[in-house]
């Protein structure tokens, strides 16, 4: 995991629609009578690293830990991770993943190496969470697994020898060694990640030597390790050659690549922006920046149409999410950052341009899950407190393998500075459940939106929803006031046949569902 500088000025340099002092509005058609491609659950994943304390103390505590725990996993934060439906998650990295090696991760934990973890803090990995343990933190959420090998620094054989021991229901060496560390069947591995960031961390490789190895690491993950969803390192950012260079030398052997794109307000590597105690300047700027999202999903899926034009293979944006200057005090080395109603917007943002490509963009992984980066949770011992970026996710729920329903939207503009946005983001689905969701976003801080929303196809009886928002846009969920920020009742909706017509708060994110 690294930072990808956007050098972004402005999206949308357009003329206003409205005066900044004047109520934000926007007008929305939901095609209800039409119906887009699925919505898939994995586009709702995380992402956990051996990194801080996103594993050690966030997720693991050892069976001994005078914190509740199920056989040495936070009971709180395994409450938490079930109650948003998490559908999967990837791990050990990450970079972490570059120098991984699995074998110091099993059996008996007396026995188990000791290393230091160079890619973050440098502190000390006492690999007690290995692969043992990782499926059993699966199988308490309810998650699939998503494993990083590590093409990097191992041979071919060391990954396609994890592989069998993962997954092989036979009588082989490595299926009877994982049986007597305790699982006798097979894990279910889902998805395999050849490879991270293979032109950074990952090995600093040319596109086409990238691709060259993932060809011949994909050569060795044989059908009969389950059939195993293969996914190849992708591009860094804006890096269309890399996409078009794997696309073309490795898309028939791969069933995925990824994308990663962090948003970071300065868009500078030595200072970052603080992840409170901004001002409106750093909050255009991180919403503008996080809509680059957009830019890029849409020109790599152009470039995979041009040799997968089945759309077969997935584009697996598996890194996204803000990136700020640590905490103060903070290991600068661990990536502690506040989460705020800020980080909330940017989710939901980044979120509606997953469901409007959804033909492509078919799984995701938001970084990180626990005590790094954007998170879900943040833990200090025994105290666990859930994140508004976490809200965000409880409430987009109803969407997860939900049919996108097309939109389409005008929005007028909300500007600060040289940062000019569309002032509200949507986007809508039919649920699992028959009812119609949609989510809405207001990026204006300061001035409310009136939206709206003619239901072509769709005669709704009623309509009730929840909203998301805070007096300050640095508010946030802390140990001591956990509820600062929290989904709340929403009664700005008003239905009349086929026209809803909704108030939306300044900074404030809401989800409708109609029925």
């Amino acid at each position: 995991m690294r930072l990808w500088l956007t050098g972004m000025t402005a999206i949308g340099m357009v003329a206003q629609m409205a005066q900044a002092a004047a109520p934000e509005t926007a007008s929305i058609v939901v095609h209800a009578d039409q119906s887009g491609p699925q919505v898939n659950r994995q586009v709702f994943g995380q992402f956990a690293e051996h990194l801080g304390h996103g594993i050690y103390g966030g997720i693991w505590v050892g069976p001994k830990s005078p914190i509740p725990n199920i056989h040495g996993y936070r009971r709180d934060v395994v409450d938490a991770l079930k109650d948003i439906a998490v559908p999967f998650v990837r791990w050990p990295g990450g970079c972490f993943a570059d120098t991984y090696r699995w074998r110091g991760a099993i059996g008996p934990q007396a026995k188990r190496s000791v290393l230091v973890n160079s890619n973050w803090g440098g502190v000390t990995e006492d690999n007690s969470f290995g692969t043992n343990e990782y499926f059993g933190f699966l199988d308490l959420i309810g998650a699939e697994s998503y494993v990083s090998a590590n093409v990097g620094s191992v041979p071919a054989a060391e990954v396609s020898e994890w592989v069998e021991y993962m997954t092989s229901p036979t009588g082989s060496s490595l299926a009877k060694e994982r049986a007597a560390n305790g699982h006798p069947a097979p894990f279910k591995l889902t998805y395999l990640g050849l490879g991270n960031e293979l032109w950074g961390c990952g090995g600093n490789m040319r596109a086409e030597y990238a691709a060259d190895v993932t060809r011949r690491y994909a050569a060795f993950i044989h059908p009969g390790n389950g059939n195993v969803f293969k996914i190849a390192s992708g591009a860094n950012g804006d890096d269309y050659n890399w996409t078009d260079v794997m696309m073309r030398d490795a898309g028939k052997e791969i069933d995925g690549l990824t994308l990663h794109y962090y948003t970071i307000p300065t868009g500078k590597w030595a200072h970052k922006g603080a992840a409170t105690g901004f001002g409106e300047d750093e909050w255009a700027s991180t919403l503008a920046r996080g809509l680059r999202m957009e830019e890029m999903v849409t020109k790599h899926s152009a470039v995979m149409d041009k040799y997968d034009p089945a759309k077969r293979v997935w584009l697996v944006v598996d890194e996204w999410g803000s990136w700020y200057d640590p905490a103060p005090g903070s290991n600068p080395g661990f990536l502690v950052q506040q989460n705020s109603l800020r980080d909330a917007l940017l989710a939901a943002e980044t979120l509606n341009i997953f469901v409007k490509h959804a033909d492509r963009v078919k799984m995701t992984a938001i970084a990180q899950m626990v005590n790094v980066l954007q998170a879900m949770i943040l833990t200090d011992g025994a105290k666990m407190v859930k994140t508004p970026t976490y809200y965000v996710f409880q409430l987009y729920k109803p969407f997860q393998d939900a049919t996108q329903l097309p939109i389409d939207i005008k929005s007028s503009w909300y500007n600060k500075d040289e940062w000019t946005i569309p002032a509200v983001s949507a986007a809508a689905v039919r649920g699992k459940d028959g009812k119609v969701h949609i989510a809405l976003a207001n990026m204006d801080p300061t001035q409310p939106a009136t939206v709206s929303t003619k239901l072509a196809g769709l005669s709704a009886s009623s309509v009730s929803g929840h909203i998301l928002t805070a007096g300050a846009t640095d508010a946030i969920n802390t140990f001591d006031k956990p509820d600062t920020v929290v989904p709340q009742a929403f009664t700005g909706a008003s239905l009349k046949g086929d026209a809803l017509d909704v108030t939306l708060p300044p900074k404030s994110v809401v989800v409708l569902d109609l029925q």
